[in-house]
């Protein structure tokens, strides 16, 4: 099918389209949701404008859509963009990187049939710990853009996870509950390289803010796309 991928920058729409891709399926675009609300109730905030070097990376095209981050235009805003992807693209479906956000997941599923198009969450319900380790397997490398959960300090931001980390995620889990896959808000992350790239992302400026010792953001001020270096 030709599909479009609501795209956040992050580790799970990327393993999502990776994984559709590797079905066979064509992805004809990148669907980024802007929002002006830090604190968005469904779509990822931090360095969102990295999407656009992520879109050169993989030669896919990329359709943004401004929201206010309001819940109900949030919704809304999510439509107007499946539309326009619809009506430009031609696409017959949607990818999602949902995993275990029924809130998330069931919005998009309502608005894709409102469209005439099918949603597909190659990831719902994987064992989180499972797919962590499949991504970086599989080639990917992802930095960590934003904590907010005791556990995680300064030193994880802007850091490219290695299964040593997961395994410090998983000793956290057993200790308070932490959602390794980070799908409780506990962290955001940011992808710079993976096998559909064709480019690779070069962060050359970043700075960090921290709201306290738990709570912080990693923001990129330069980046480029670099050739990816021969074996």
């Amino acid at each position: 099918m030709r599909l479009g991928v609501l795209y956040s920058s992050g580790k799970d729409s990327n393993y999502a389209l990776y994984l559709m891709q590797k079905q066979g399926h064509e992805i004809a675009c990148l669907i980024t949701i802007k929002s002006n609300n830090p604190d968005s109730f469904m779509f990822h905030t931090p360095n969102i404008e990295m999407t656009k070097l992520q879109s050169r990376a993989m030669n896919i095209p990329l359709l943004e859509q401004v929201t206010s981050g309001e819940e109900g235009h949030e919704l809304r805003d999510l439509e107007k963009a499946l539309k326009r992807a619809k009506e430009d693209y031609k696409i017959e479906g949607i990818v999602t990187g949902a995993l275990f956000s029924d809130y998330q997941r069931t919005r998009i599923e309502d608005s894709c049939k409102k469209l005439g198009l099918q949603a597909f969450s190659p990831l719902w319900h994987k064992d989180q710990e499972a797919v962590m380790r499949e991504i970086i397997n599989e080639g990917f490398e992802f930095i960590i853009t934003k904590i907010a959960a005791d556990g995680l300090d300064e030193s994880w931001l802007g850091k490219i996870i290695t299964q040593e980390d997961v395994d410090k995620l998983v000793r956290l889990n057993k200790k308070v509950g932490f959602n390794i896959a980070f799908e409780g808000g506990e962290a955001e992350s940011l992808v710079v390289n993976a096998p559909m790239f064709k480019y690779k992302i070069i962060i050359k400026r970043a700075r960090n803010s921290m709201e306290n010792d738990y709570t912080g953001v990693y923001s990129i001020t330069q980046a480029e796309i670099a050739e990816k270096q021969s074996l």
